[in-house]
């Protein structure tokens, strides 16, 4: 038994060595975040979602995946952005967060990249707008710039 829990912490800790660096991107309107792809469990679309009456105006419902049902949060409401129509590029991304599994409704997934730990930084100190308090970090990637969601902000403060 010891050395199945053994393998099960080794197998863990190559898990997060070898996704430590790497971030899902994805779009709201023209802004590009990204999350670390630990979390990601799989991006799926065409999904019919219930709604669920007196929720929070940001949960777009529930959703029944491989017989899982999900809820499914939608990203551009909880930053407070106008929403849109679904189209082809549309998608939910499924996360695993302590041991949970919700939906994260996008405009559309752009890639897997690598941020070194290098180009990580704080965000600016000013309160820009009420999004910024779910960023963690911004990944520097050339000239361009990817705000790090900060999942246990996101999905638990109010």
């Amino acid at each position: 038994m010891a050395a199945d829990t053994d393998h099960l912490t080794q197998a863990n800790q190559s898990i997060e060595e070898i996704t430590k660096d790497q971030y899902l991107t994805f779009f709201i309107e023209d802004e590009e975040y990204a999350i670390g792809i630990a979390y990601i469990k799989e991006i799926v679309n065409n999904l019919t979602i219930t709604q669920v009456p007196q929720t929070l105006s940001y949960v777009a419902g529930i959703v029944s995946l491989r017989g899982d049902i999900i809820p499914v949060i939608n990203v551009r409401c909880r930053f407070m952005k106008a929403d849109k129509e679904f189209d082809e590029q549309t998608c939910i991304v499924v996360v695993e967060y302590q041991e949970y599994q919700l939906g994260l409704i996008v405009d559309k997934v752009k890639e897997v990249m690598f941020i070194e730990e290098g180009n990580i930084f704080p965000p600016p100190n000013a309160k820009l707008s009420h999004v910024n308090q779910f960023i963690k970090n911004i990944g520097k990637i050339g000239d361009s710039v990817k705000l790090l969601l900060d999942l246990d902000r996101f999905l638990l403060q109010d």
